[in-house]
């Protein structure tokens, strides 16, 4: 919006072409979502808290959560309410994929929002039956792979890319729709189990949607794409601003969600943060590489796989709780101890997903 502003006042002065940028924009995305997040966040809690929508916790977990119960929640929200409009300010709204991944973002947020709405203020515990949040991320997550598969331009739009290998890469066709679609929605589901204690899901979605940030940006160019031999996606580096968003919101939410969280995001928020970075990494190419930098995400969500498949086979728990951050918790780490440790690991393991720019 503002770009269509700076593009018709650059005819008055030339200090407005600045504004072409994706660098500046992408940093004053970062400003804008932070301060929205910043200034809102008080007015936010404040109205949770007079409309009592308040977090439930679970009986047979750690007794420390005890304590949590009615701290506000669905304050994911604010993320979104961010996100959204410092995005349509600094991008590029002729872009198809920034309009892609708001779309999926603003989707999944509302898949979030329904299941929350009914357990906070509806008081059904069980929310959005799991069979119906399934079916509308599958349609949304559907419809997301659908249209990037229609608006493919060349081969490297629909290949999978094998990091740290020069020339390993496979032409997916019409599986890049299936893939692409177990991408979002298992991102999503995947953020939405990790965010279970204050602050563990937030940060690390932060440092992936900045790193993936930066793919987004370099598989933007043409000349930084074939010196670091990554699919030229045109287009793709206008994400660089929703990524900036991104950043700006989260760290702006962390300010309120740090131990002892104030609010909570809820599914609004974990729902459609993971979908986003699903969809990010798909249009970027670097699929496998969202699964590395994620790690805590893979773990948290192959942890609950395990316990359940555990325990309806033979009766036994492998855990003593998951997702397995309650399982350190239960071992009687305090809940900073867990939270900073996995912080640390992701801040390991998006490293080593940028290292594959160079690393082949």
């Amino acid at each position: 919006m503002l770009l269509i502003l700076a593009q018709y006042l650059q005819q008055f002065h030339t200090g407005f072409g600045v504004f072409q940028y994706l660098t500046l924009r992408g940093i004053l995305g970062v400003l804008t979502a932070l301060g929205m997040a910043l200034f809102l966040g008080p007015w936010m809690i404040r109205t949770l808290q007079l409309r009592q929508i308040g977090q439930a916790v679970r009986n047979d977990g750690p007794q420390s959560h005890l304590s949590k119960k009615g701290t506000p929640t669905m304050g994911g929200a604010l993320i979104l309410t961010a996100i959204t409009i410092s995005t349509l300010l600094w991008a590029d709204l002729s872009n198809l994929y920034v309009w892609v991944v708001l779309g999926v973002t603003i989707s999944f947020g509302a898949i979030g929002w329904v299941d929350d709405y009914r357990k906070v203020i509806e008081k059904n515990s069980r929310g959005l039956p799991s069979r119906w949040k399934y079916f509308w991320q599958s349609v949304f997550g559907l419809a997301a792979a659908i249209i990037l598969y229609m608006a493919a331009d060349t081969p490297a739009d629909t290949t999978l890319i094998v990091p740290f290998f020069k020339s390993l890469e496979f032409q997916l066709g019409a599986f890049f729709i299936v893939l692409t679609y177990f991408v979002i929605v298992g991102a999503s589901n995947a953020v939405n189990l990790t965010d279970g204690l204050d602050g563990l899901a937030i940060l690390p979605t932060v440092m992936v949607g900045g790193a993936l940030g930066i793919f987004a940006y370099l598989s933007g160019n043409v000349q930084f794409s074939q010196y670091l031999l990554i699919p030229y996606v045109q287009g793709s580096g206008e994400l660089l601003i929703f990524c900036g968003a991104l950043i700006g919101a989260g760290l702006g939410f962390l300010w309120f969600n740090t131990y002892p969280a104030q609010v909570f995001m809820g599914d609004v928020g974990a729902l459609s943060l993971g979908a986003a970075l699903g969809v990010i990494a798909v249009i970027v190419r670097q699929e496998i590489v969202l699964f590395i930098m994620g790690g805590i995400f893979v773990v948290e969500t192959l942890s609950v796989i395990v316990q359940v498949a555990s325990f309806k086979m033979t009766g036994r728990r492998v855990f003593r709780m998951a997702p397995i951050h309650h399982h350190f918790e239960l071992k009687g780490w305090p809940e900073p101890r867990v939270i900073v440790r996995f912080w640390i690991i992701t801040v390991i393991l998006v490293l080593i997903g940028l290292s594959t720019l160079k690393l082949r």
